[in-house]
């Protein structure tokens, strides 16, 4: 049974969210994505457990269930939390994601927490203490929690970050780098990029969304296998630290150049560079003379230790998306938003199933006879990487531009012609 997860996500009690967000609507835009064990988020936040207790019933496999609607997604209590503070010298800022068996434990980890700073102002809660300190305080709660280092390579909040992170997993969690199985890569990188980092090949790795609205969820996922019976959260937890790649099966990917902090740059003079140029430059902007904000692949490259295109020996697979009405807003040349693209997103979402399955799953042929020869031009050359991808820089999002005009018209076309073809 595939078993498509997105564990990090947001409530509408988090800053720069969408107030849409509600159990309700997050079990139908999982539902329309595709999506079986759906992170709950904020779970650190009193506000949004009151309203998981109202909608969800925990159903004895460490996941929860809606109370009315149907069981084809389940949840997994999650939360992001922000610790910033000083260590050997320098200012650190880390996020990460925790997630939890039972809403028992939840609350005692909430009481802990409360006790070091506040936990109300923000489904994201800052709080200053020390990340291995902060483990620490969840596993005394909740040993059976699971931490895993959010999007590690951002460059202002994260572990490796290039403005505030670390070089290594042990000098930010210490005595309890052995219990971290996981890490994210988040939307600025991929596995590929990650592979050429040794010190991560002995953890699993995860993509998610970091969804701030229903309609972002899935934008990254990972995909596991499991017998119906089976998927519980032990079972999960189980995977994870021992990297069963019989259970762990492939993520779900973003073209990390889409990522806002991709390629070096400097969004004030519209600088972008990879970080290969932006080492000829002393990384400092051409434009004004300040140093550019250094990218995700800048900080990949600082530390690794492997040549691109090398992996380590056991991997999970990779496949890259690009969400449908992306797709359909370069094909009729209107926002992503209008009317006229999500009433079509809907229409072929609803004849296939979900949004998953005319990605990844579909026949071409299908596609082409349900939504036509443009949108099964597109989704063929998703599929195997053939797009145009112009990288994100210094917080603002990349583009990928998928070809959707099918070979004949192609050939028809004069050169002109075809650079306008994405």
């Amino acid at each position: 049974m595939r078993i498509v997860t997105d564990l990090h996500i947001h409530s509408k009690y988090s800053r720069a969210t969408s107030r849409d967000i509600s159990i309700d609507n997050l079990h139908e835009g999982a539902r329309k994505k595709g999506i079986n064990l759906l992170g709950t988020g904020d779970f650190t936040h009193p506000g949004w457990v009151a309203e998981i207790e109202k909608s969800l019933v925990e159903d004895g496999s460490g996941f929860l269930i809606h109370k009315t609607k149907d069981k084809s997604v389940r949840f997994i209590l999650s939360s992001e939390i922000s610790a910033i503070y000083s260590k050997n010298g320098r200012v650190r800022k880390i996020h990460i994601v925790v997630l939890a068996s039972s809403i028992k434990d939840v609350k005692k980890i909430n009481r802990s927490l409360a006790r070091i700073g506040n936990i109300t102002s923000d489904g994201r809660p800052i709080l200053g203490i020390d990340a291995e300190k902060l483990a620490k305080i969840i596993w005394d709660q909740s040993p059976e929690a699971i931490i895993i280092p959010a999007h590690i390579w951002t460059p202002w909040f994260s572990l490796f970050g290039s403005n505030s992170g670390f070089d290594t997993i042990e000098e930010c969690f210490g005595q309890y780098s052995n219990r971290i199985y996981a890490y994210e890569t988040g939307l600025s990188s991929d596995p590929e990029m990650n592979w050429t980092v040794s010190q991560l090949d002995n953890l699993v790795v995860l993509s998610n969304s970091d969804a701030h609205s229903v309609k972002n969820l899935m934008r990254e996922a990972t995909v596991f296998e499991f017998k119906p019976s089976e998927f519980t959260y032990e079972n999960f937890h189980k995977a994870l630290k021992e990297k069963d790649l019989s259970k762990i099966k492939y993520t779900i990917e973003f073209f990390p150049e889409e990522g806002k902090y991709h390629f070096d740059g400097h969004r004030a003079c519209n600088v972008s560079m990879s970080p290969y140029d932006a080492r000829k430059l002393n990384n400092i902007c051409p434009e004004c003379g300040k140093q550019m904000t250094l990218g995700v692949y800048h900080r990949i490259t600082d530390l690794a230790d492997r040549k691109p295109g090398e992996k380590p020996e056991k991997t999970a697979g990779v496949k890259y998306i690009v969400p449908i009405a992306e797709i359909l807003s370069q094909i009729h040349g209107v926002g992503p938003q209008s009317k006229k693209i999500q009433e079509e997103t809907n229409s072929i979402v609803g004849y296939f199933g979900s949004e998953l399955g005319v990605l990844l799953d579909a026949p071409l042929e299908q596609i082409e006879k349900r939504a036509g020869i443009e949108l099964k031009t597109a989704i063929d050359k998703m599929r195997i990487g053939e797009v145009e991808k112009i990288p994100g820089f210094d917080g603002v999002f990349g583009q990928i531009k998928v070809p959707f005009k099918p070979k004949a018209e192609i050939i028809a076309t004069s050169d002109l012609d075809q650079q306008k073809l994405f």
